[in-house]
């Protein structure tokens, strides 16, 4: 495919800005050239993955998309994210691209050209060039937030997550819409965001709304927000940040109301809590997260609280795994076999903690205390 460079906006290195460039991006489906805007995390890998962001009215919604991302995922709340807008405003290209048919409510012949422009070219193009995580995240607003539902029409639905921004909704949308998030076996997290001013469409979202939120399967994640004070132009400033917690509150840090709410009132075993949330985010984002610390010394405290002293092996195992330089892993080690009642045990380990790296509250001294206990105890 050919394409032609129009001109960097960056390529920014500074730590604050990441990378941002434009280019035109010449579409043998449109038989047009397109300009299209891209934002990199300035830390970009290609040892990493990244989900991906597709934003259309990219002249309205690509600067606070790319603003969110960065900000969620600077403070561990989302992953990483390349964002991708294209630009539609020039010559009203948004009506064009993503018009519907009046009595069908399918795309017109345009539309059908747009959708495989996004479909078949732009988003293979950054998959074989840039390290795309499974999740991918559809976001639109009035008219082409309605565009973005034709993508769930397929076998299999090309995005993850939909951002829809008070949508022009296309003939008999909603209907189609819950009929086919019955049938779809996929996990899909679908955000429809709207103003409380009334408008033409104002009363087919609500009862969309309605069936959507009729609608129980464990696949389906629906969120409706409504905003009393926001208008049809500041709906997407004010839904776009709500939309990124609705989709991404299971990647956050263990929260202290979490920690009470959840881990401390559960039956199951500490270690298991840490384990199932591990295992949603990568499921649901298609994204295998490092553990954080912060959870890591929540499921500790957790452990500790409860006397649930089983749950530091598994834990102390995965320390050794993800903090190899630390004391963390020996630590919890140690302390699991104190109270198993294997003090040999509990005395090596203690020796291998001190012998490594601090971290967090755990020191040396902390270790030192351990193993002189021990052998005032047993005379080790």
């Amino acid at each position: 495919m050919k394409r032609i460079l129009l001109v960097c906006l960056g390529i920014f290195s500074l730590a604050t800005y990441g990378q941002v460039k434009q280019e035109i991006f010449e579409s043998f489906k449109l038989q047009e050239r397109r300009d299209v805007s891209y934002y990199f995390p300035e830390d970009y890998s290609e040892e990493k993955q990244y989900a991906l962001i597709v934003v259309l009215d990219a002249e309205y919604l690509f600067d606070i998309t790319v603003a969110n991302s960065k900000l969620y995922s600077r403070h561990g709340r989302m992953p990483e994210a390349i964002v991708v807008g294209v630009h539609q405003s020039e010559n009203d290209l948004r009506w064009d691209d993503c018009d519907f048919d009046q009595t069908s409510g399918l795309p017109t012949e345009k539309g059908a050209a747009f959708y495989e422009f996004l479909g078949m070219e732009l988003i293979p193009y950054l998959e074989t060039s840039y390290s795309i995580a499974p999740f991918k995240m559809f976001i639109g607003y009035d008219i082409t937030g309605n565009f973005g539902n034709y993508f769930l029409f397929k076998n299999k639905s090309l995005f993850s997550s939909y951002v829809i921004v008070s949508p022009v909704l296309a003939t008999e949308m909603e209907s189609r819409l819950p009929s086919r998030f019955s049938d779809l076996n996929q996990e899909i997290f679908y955000n429809l965001i709207v103003e409380k001013d009334k408008s033409e469409d104002r009363q087919r979202i609500l009862q969309l709304n309605s069936a959507l939120s009729s609608i129980s399967k464990e696949t389906f994640h629906y969120f409706f927000d409504e905003y009393d004070e926001a208008d049809h132009l500041s709906i997407a400033t004010y839904g776009i940040s709500k939309a990124f917690d609705n989709v991404f509150k299971a990647f956050r840090p263990i929260s202290p109301k979490e920690y009470k709410t959840e881990i401390l009132t559960s039956d199951e075993p500490v270690f298991d809590y840490l384990t199932a949330r591990y295992e949603t985010i990568e499921n649901l984002l298609g994204y295998k997260k490092p553990t954080e610390l912060n959870d890591i010394m929540a499921i500790y405290a957790g452990s500790l609280k409860k006397d649930d002293f089983e749950s530091l092996k598994p834990l102390s195992e995965l320390c050794k795994d993800e903090f190899p330089d630390t004391m963390m892993g020996f630590y919890f080690e140690g302390e699991y076999y104190e109270e198993l009642g294997e003090p040999k045990k509990a005395f090596k380990a203690f020796e291998k903690a001190f012998q490594l790296d601090e971290i967090d509250f755990l020191t040396k001294d902390m270790a030192l205390e351990k193993i002189d206990a021990l052998k005032a105890d047993f005379g080790y």
